[in-house]
């Protein structure tokens, strides 16, 4: 799973200060929804402490959690594209604290250097990946005649 380590610590550190001077700490008490699938993307953030569930709309069921995320992990990318629409659901788990950024901030900071763009992309890039892969291994857990395969 992505972590820091891919985002903050091989970013370079003028890069990296350029982009935690967006930064707000903020803190969800313990069961409070972050956003909803569907909302305004407008903002992601970095889990310094807590857990964050992510979870899918199913009809007719309660929403299904399809990964859970802690400290160290980068909550959010929906920001990125164009509508700017989650595509799933957060729930803090218990009292979650981050550091908060808001996206059309940080997407103008990429505009206007684009080296630094590319290399936030990159690291984006690589957490989309990571979360794609975790969705579709639960979902097929949950769905599928078999699950995922695993025993």
């Amino acid at each position: 799973m992505t972590t820091w380590p891919l985002l903050l610590e091989t970013l370079p550190r003028v890069q990296r200060e350029r982009l935690f001077a967006l930064a707000d700490e903020r803190l969800f008490p313990a069961g409070s929804r972050l956003f909803d699938e569907g909302g305004t993307a407008d903002r992601f953030w970095l889990i310094r402490s807590g857990e964050v569930a992510l979870d899918v709309y199913v009809p007719g069921r309660q929403a299904q959690v399809v990964e859970t995320l802690g400290p160290r992990q980068q909550l959010g990318w929906s920001w990125i594209f164009p509508p700017y629409r989650w595509h799933l659901g957060a729930r803090a788990v218990g009292p979650v604290r981050t550091w908060e950024f808001r996206a059309a901030e940080v997407r103008e900071l990429c505009a206007g250097d684009p080296e630094f763009g590319y290399e936030l992309m990159l690291r984006c890039a690589a957490l989309i990946a990571d979360r794609l892969q975790a969705t579709r291994l639960r979902l097929l857990d949950l769905y599928a005649p078999y699950g995922s395969g695993r025993p």
